[in-house]
């Protein structure tokens, strides 16, 4: 035992649990939802590392989780008649593939790794559990996916049709903040 504690919970101590934690606290889907649920969110996430330009997801692939970058940068592209059009880079702390928390649709683009990264999935079926075992978790997190896809519609609104980069939005900046969810017992 560390502390006190039975030796099966020995992950509390672990400093890249700890640092999984971190993120994901800072991670938009997830602000606002207690630490202890958090804790028990990073040992659900699969750990997977991508060499530098190598297909995390193609277009047209069924969407089937969120991924959360822990090291590295992952660009997201869209194939044109003139190349690859990036629409959004994401490094360290950030997460992408939203939609596919939501619904069953082929993904709408490209996430190629451009470094060495190291990203954390939360599949869908993993998410769903989540929700679906507290609706105060539940509310929150939709709540957070909402203001997240709001956001890129702004971004979408404003860039215009000649646009040629979208970025990912930041968390909104309106000073409210998202519901919390229940305090654990």
């Amino acid at each position: 035992m560390i502390s006190g504690l039975p030796r099966w919970l020995g992950w509390i101590r672990d400093p890249e649990h700890v640092r999984r934690v971190a993120i994901l606290a800072r991670t938009p889907v997830f602000t606002g939802l207690p630490r202890r649920l958090l804790g028990r969110l990073a040992v659900q996430l699969f750990d997977k590392t991508y060499a530098p330009a190598e297909v995390v997801f193609r277009e047209g692939d069924p969407g089937k989780g969120l991924f959360i970058v822990l090291d590295g940068e992952v660009e997201i592209i869209r194939q044109t008649s003139q190349g690859d059009q990036r629409l959004a880079t994401f490094g360290p702390g950030t997460a992408f593939g939203e939609l596919a928390l939501i619904d069953d649709l082929p993904r709408s683009a490209t996430a190629r790794a451009t470094t060495s990264s190291r990203l954390l999935i939360l599949y869908r079926s993993h998410f769903e559990a989540l929700v679906a075992g507290d609706r105060g978790i539940a509310l929150v997190v939709m709540h957070n996916l909402l203001r997240t896809l709001a956001g890129y519609v702004r971004v979408a609104a404003t860039a215009g049709p000649g646009a040629r980069e979208a970025v990912a939005p930041a968390p909104p900046s309106d000073g409210s903040a998202p519901p919390r969810a229940p305090a654990a017992p």
